[in-house]
């Protein structure tokens, strides 16, 4: 396993990072068990949740995923110390939590108190911001004219985020969290926080992650770019673009338990004829190079400038011990050509 900064936070952290927001719905407790165990007996020591999971979220799932890893931790407590903990705060819009509202430096503190009990430990490593209190270009959202900035009262904007660094800082200095994050955010918002640490000496931003996969590269090379010079880690999740890019929906197929079988995450806005078909070419390359789909999808992933640590998730042992192997394996330069060509063909499938 190799490592990496985690920002400007002095921790290293595993190019693998655990995701686990299917623990809870697609897999119990005795699944997490066994998915915890074995990435930390190969070196993973990045885990990453979230209050809102597990997916898809509704009242009855909220909290769940932290329950689970908390459950794990009480039967485990010497073991907190091996690997770097990562939940995050929902963000805006959920009406279960919090009544939907925006995050304030007071939700924050708030939020930040029930993942601590949920998880059961004394401090959580990185705590991040699901996602912003404004609209940003996620979630296919990435078109002209689907979301407007220029409506968007930036005064306003930046004194929210300055509440939120002031209830971080609180959580910070009472030793509840070490480092905060981003998600779900842009260029903008990233500099917006450094901007506002810097000038009230609050906390600085560590770490962002966002959705990236060779279905998905918007933030390529812009965000990614300002990353690097800013000492922000950039953390790709959904490398295989919800399932996509395993090629196991690939002419309807909806396998038995997986992800697109459920309510609200039936495909959402990835299954597209033009997704249907890079995957197809994908898989071709996958091939003739000695990879399995996903394996393919990953190696790529980790192999792009400035990506810092990818956020895998499973919903079997066997699917995690075949994604984690992609970090050991190597794309050829022939390989890359092909892949790139594809790329090239199907740049913004969905």
């Amino acid at each position: 396993m190799k490592y990496v900064p985690l920002g400007r936070t002095g921790l290293e952290v595993s190019r693998v990072c655990l995701g686990t927001m299917t623990w809870g719905t697609q897999n119990n407790q005795a699944d997490a068990d066994v998915q915890i165990e074995y990435a930390l007996a190969n070196g993973v020591n990045f885990i990453d949740t979230a209050e809102m999971y597990s997916v898809p979220p509704t009242p009855e799932s909220y909290g769940k995923t932290e329950t689970i890893i908390g459950d794990w931790l009480s039967r485990n407590p010497s073991r907190r110390k091996e690997f770097i903990l990562a939940t995050k705060i929902a963000g805006p819009g959920m009406k279960y939590v919090r009544d939907g509202s925006n995050i304030s430096g007071k939700t924050v503190i708030e939020a930040v108190d029930a993942s601590l009990k949920r998880l059961q430990t004394d401090y959580i490593d990185l705590y991040q911001l699901h996602w912003p209190n404004r609209s940003t270009p996620h979630f296919a959202k990435h078109f002209p004219g689907v979301i407007s900035f220029t409506d968007v009262d930036r005064n306003e904007q930046s004194a929210q985020i300055l509440d939120i660094l002031q209830g971080l800082d609180a959580c910070i200095k009472s030793g509840k969290i070490r480092h905060f994050g981003l998600s779900d955010d842009t260029t903008w918002g990233i500099n917006e926080f450094i901007r506002l640490s810097d000038k009230h000496g609050l906390p600085r931003v560590a770490s962002i992650q966002n959705e990236f996969s060779l279905l998905h590269t918007k933030d390529w090379p812009y965000l990614v770019e300002n990353c690097v010079h800013e000492d922000v880690a950039y953390l790709p999740w959904s490398p295989l673009a919800a399932g996509a890019l395993t090629g196991k929906y690939l002419g309807g197929a909806r396998p038995a338990g997986s992800r697109w079988t459920y309510a609200q995450r039936n495909g959402i806005f990835r299954d597209t004829p033009l997704v249907e078909k890079a995957v197809a070419a994908y898989m071709e390359v996958a091939k003739r190079h000695g990879f399995t789909a996903a394996q393919l999808a990953l190696a790529w992933c980790d192999q792009v400038d400035g990506v810092s640590s990818t956020i895998i998730g499973a919903t079997s042992l066997e699917q995690l011990k075949e994604d984690m192997a992609a970090f050991d394996m190597t794309l050829s330069e022939e390989a890359l050509k092909e892949i790139m060509a594809v790329f090239k063909e199907y740049p913004v499938p969905f």
